[in-house]
């Protein structure tokens, strides 16, 4: 039985104004978020993708449609949205513990009731015994993973993460990846992820949304059919090679399509 929708995108448009003139970021995007599940968004660079999420995060308002979280249209951030970005962003003067502790302060909440929770995901992450070490003393592996620990600290029911493992090499980004799904799958948090790597949302997610070229549209939706739990194995095996080929041709055909009407420069394209 399927859960109840906890995101709903409705006709998503962005336009940013610049001195060059008008951007078209986003045009009439659609999508929906089941509570629970795990839902990817890939296509070309500067399709609109991270321009999307942080609209969900209301780090920007849309110029038309609407987002509603929970039945309610964002006007403003939400305490049911946890955000993560392609930076760590920790504050260097801050130890690992007390930048976990920064969002909390902020919402006027007492870090010591979330407490248990933090070392929990402390443990997952493969964080204890780093709690006082400031973030010039910690990899880029574990910068990242103490910024999901911050996002989740006080128990949100989405998290957004806007290509959180980009800067990483790819045998960290493969570990990141399997302790991803292993936080997801205990926590049971719903979460909208951007990547441009297709082989990371094919492994990750449930349904994949396939961008057009900017202006950011549906282009297509996929469902992916490979069993849970997902061992790292599960990327040599051929149905996950099929899943992820289909998705670069539909991303290559889009391209190709916009190109052909002189709305796209080829060399945009981000190739994996």
């Amino acid at each position: 039985m399927e859960s109840q929708p906890i995101i709903v995108v409705d006709k998503a448009t962005k336009i940013f104004q610049s001195e060059r003139g008008p951007v078209h970021a986003l045009n009439d995007f659609d999508m929906v978020v089941h509570t629970g599940e795990f839902v990817s968004l890939v296509g070309p660079s500067g399709c609109g993708k991270s321009t999307l999420l942080w609209a969900m995060a209301a780090l920007w308002p849309l110029s038309a449609g609407s987002i509603k979280i929970n039945g309610e249209e964002v006007t403003g951030p939400r305490r049911e949205v946890g955000m993560v970005f392609q930076s760590a962003n920790l504050l260097p003067w801050r130890n690992l513990m007390k930048n976990i502790y920064f969002p909390l302060e902020i919402m006027g909440e007492r870090p010591r009731r979330y407490q248990d929770r933090i070392d929990n995901l402390l443990e997952m992450t493969a964080l204890t015994g780093f709690e006082h070490h400031y973030p010039g003393e910690l990899s880029g592996g574990m910068q990242q993973r103490a910024s999901i620990v911050r996002a989740l600290s006080y128990d949100p029911q989405v998290l957004l993460m806007d290509e959180p493992f980009g800067a990483l090499d790819a045998f960290t980004r493969d570990e990141m990846n399997v302790m991803l799904l292993n936080i997801w799958e205990a926590a049971q948090k719903t979460i909208v992820f951007v990547t441009h790597q297709i082989p990371e949302a094919v492994y990750l997610s449930d349904r994949v949304y396939v961008m057009t070229p900017r202006p950011g549209r549906n282009l297509k939706e996929y469902k992916i059919d490979l069993p849970r739990p997902r061992p790292l194995s599960i990327t040599t095996e051929s149905r996950f090679f099929e899943i992820v080929g289909d998705i670069k041709n539909t991303i290559y055909q889009g391209v190709q399509k916009a190109t052909e009407e002189g709305a796209y420069e080829i060399e945009q394209f981000a190739h994996e």
